[in-house]
């Protein structure tokens, strides 16, 4: 069957966190096409990068510059999302971060969030595959989905769900803290903060029904790349696989697979990584 074309249709890379690496993005983006000077994407590339962009590494504006600049140029091929770190410039901070962003950087983020730019949730739509992905920053907890969303049925149904929570009265459910930030396991930690090996995977394995769409994720691992140790409980996250070049783990879950894309960049960028790309794929809802 030949591959579908038509608005959208083509290749979707999604990123895990960036981290204030701006070199190390660019990097990868002129690997997929784009054009090494000004950074504009191919036309059968569409980018969804899972948030995170800033602190840890050396040039946070840096990232953010690149980016406004191409969601301004090509605003329906990339795709941005919020992570926790964002949301430190956007009400209701859950943690503390000794690094800040400079007042225009913050400004970017916030007008991002005021237009809609800055969302939640994606849903990607893949040729030949049942089930559609849905791209949060540290991915939906069963719990989440069940009891703060009325259990949608699809990927697409899940993003809208999530997106709508913004601006409402109930958009500091969005911000709903786990054990990173409480030391307590909760199985219903929300879409920013959820730990996938403690929370994020118990919660869908330990389910009694199937997911009802695939997940890709940054924020957290299974696994340690700096020391390779394994995370969390094994008996709680299950047999899962682990891509070290592209410093992805991928965990069976019934049916459907959930995708660690966190590199774990640090001070210094992940000596390998890669973002997860899904051919003869387009977003459906953002």
């Amino acid at each position: 069957m030949p591959a579908p074309s038509g608005p959208g249709w083509g290749r979707v890379a999604v990123f895990g966190d960036v981290g204030g690496q701006r070199h190390a993005l660019a990097d990868r983006l002129v690997a997929l096409g784009a054009d090494p000077d000004t950074f504009a994407l191919p036309p059968d590339l569409t980018v969804v990068q899972v948030g995170d962009l800033m602190h840890r590494g050396p040039d946070s504006p840096g990232v953010i510059d690149l980016v406004d600049r191409v969601m301004s140029e090509q605003p329906t091929q990339w795709v941005q999302l919020v992570g926790n770190h964002e949301a430190l410039y956007l009400g209701l901070p859950q943690f503390h971060w000794p690094e800040r962003l400079p007042g225009s950087s913050q400004e970017v983020i916030n007008r991002w969030w005021g237009t809609a730019k800055l969302r939640l949730a994606a849903a990607i739509e893949v040729d030949g595959q049942d089930a559609q992905w849905l791209v949060t920053h540290a991915g939906l907890t069963q719990g989440f989905w069940r009891h703060f969303l009325g259990m949608p049925g699809s990927g697409v149904d899940a993003a809208l769900s999530l997106n709508r929570l913004v601006g409402s009265l109930h958009e500091k459910w969005l911000f709903r803290p786990g054990v990173m930030v409480t030391e307590a396991i909760d199985l219903s930690a929300g879409p920013m903060w959820a730990s996938a090996p403690d929370e994020l995977i118990p919660s869908w394995r330990e389910a009694a029904l199937q997911m009802p769409f695939q997940q890709a994720h940054g924020h957290s691992s299974l696994i340690d790349w700096a020391t390779g140790r394994h995370l969390g409980l094994a008996d709680r996250v299950g047999p899962f696989t682990a891509d070290p070049a592209l410093r992805h783990t991928t965990s069976e879950v019934g049916d459907r697979r959930i995708v660690g894309i966190d590199p774990g960049h640090g001070r210094r960028p992940a000596p390998t990584w890669g973002p997860l790309v899904l051919d003869d794929a387009r977003v459906v809802a953002r």
